[in-house]
């Protein structure tokens, strides 16, 4: 059952739908930014507070969110919106750190060949730009008070989240053994490095292993090699009895899962990239009708909902873009569509058909 909301929210409500009635939200949203740049009636906003170098190719942005951002756990992600050459671009970035108590969040972002988002915030934000800022999200978070030992599989931009969980629990004194495993291709793309072994060094119960794919191991904390049942075996010997996290590429989470899926107490992965699924026979292309609109489109089978439609000129509401957030779901009245992660195939009418990890498979109707 929900609480009940408390005195002070019902005032607020209250105010709300009086003050509503004489000023629209975004007329005093226009005219409140005029005197601070996150004042607005109940728009989340964040200002950039902080611009630093993480890593090659990698910024870390600290942002301090206004007061109607309802938060995020750390492991979870949120969705940032900024302007970039006239157009709203949104993209999902994951806290590095839990809620700093003044409020403050940081993200670190590793920039991508053609991304347009990571491009900006890497080479073209800058201190005091402002973004929209959305809710947490993503299931990658540790339950409340467990005290099992865990391992941490990171490849890449992978390791946002997992920071954000060994800070967390550093902050606790770390309560029970966590090794972290960190693949990079050299050592200047590793983000937190000297932290992780200032971390690794203060607490007993932190192993940090950083693992190279491009250049040879040379100090005691670093391996070699992709991951495989071997490298598992060399350095965490009783990693079956670990709860496992792992983030990264589609590739790296497809090997942990076959390495450690039904073997493991607790396993959750994300992935950030497609996962690698056999291919499906879908040529050709199918009908799709836009319901709201009245446009019809001719789309091709095996590609995403959502880049099809934005090769056609459209720009629907899209956020992490790896079939998380939901920002991107519609819904489906008619017609089937293929899950580009699973393969599965579903017909039946829906409200949350996720257009980033979809593609039509017969003719369509959408309720775009």
């Amino acid at each position: 059952m929900s609480a009940l909301p408390s005195p002070q929210a019902r005032r607020r409500s209250r105010l709300t739908q009086v003050a509503g009635a004489f000023m629209p939200p975004p007329v005093f949203d226009f005219w409140a930014q005029r005197l601070h740049p996150t004042w607005t009636w109940e728009r989340p906003l964040a200002r950039v507070v902080g611009h630093m170098p993480a890593a090659a190719g990698a910024v870390t942005l600290t942002l301090r969110p206004n007061r109607h951002w309802p938060g995020a756990l750390p492991g979870q992600h949120v969705n940032l919106t900024a302007v970039i050459d006239g157009i709203r671009v949104t993209r999902s970035y994951s806290l590095d750190a839990p809620v700093h108590a003044d409020g403050r969040i940081s993200v670190t972002v590793k920039g991508v060949d053609g991304g347009r988002m990571s491009r900006h915030l890497l080479e073209r934000a800058r201190v005091g730009d402002v973004l929209d800022i959305g809710p947490g999200f993503g299931e990658l978070v540790l339950p409340a008070g467990a005290t099992s030992p865990r391992l941490f599989l990171a490849a890449g931009s992978g390791i946002t989240p997992l920071m954000a969980l060994v800070r967390q629990l550093a902050a606790q004194g770390m309560p029970a053994p966590v090794t972290l495993l960190y693949w990079a291709r050299t050592r200047a793309e590793f983000c937190f490095a000297e932290e992780l072994r200032a971390l690794a060094a203060r607490h007993a119960g932190l192993d940090v292993r950083f693992v190279l794919t491009g250049e040879m191991p040379a100090t005691d904390d670093e391996a070699g090699g992709r991951i495989d049942a071997a490298l598992l075996d060399a350095v965490v010997a009783d990693h079956a009895r670990r709860q496992t996290y792992a983030c990264g590429p589609g590739g790296f989470i497809a090997a942990v899962e076959t390495l450690l899926g039904g073997r493991v107490p607790l396993l959750r992965t994300e992935a950030f990239t497609p996962l690698p699924r056999p291919p499906a026979d879908d040529t050709g292309t199918v009908s799709v009708r836009l319901a709201r609109s009245g446009r019809e489109l001719q789309l091709p089978r095996g590609t995403a909902l959502l880049d099809a439609l934005e090769a056609e000129g459209l720009k629907p509401r899209s956020g992490c873009r790896m079939g998380i957030c939901n920002t991107c779901a519609c819904g489906k009245s008619a017609g089937a569509a293929r899950d580009l992660r699973t393969g599965t195939v579903g017909e039946e009418s829906t409200h949350a058909l996720k257009l980033c990890v979809n593609s039509a498979l017969t003719d369509l109707v959408l309720d775009l």
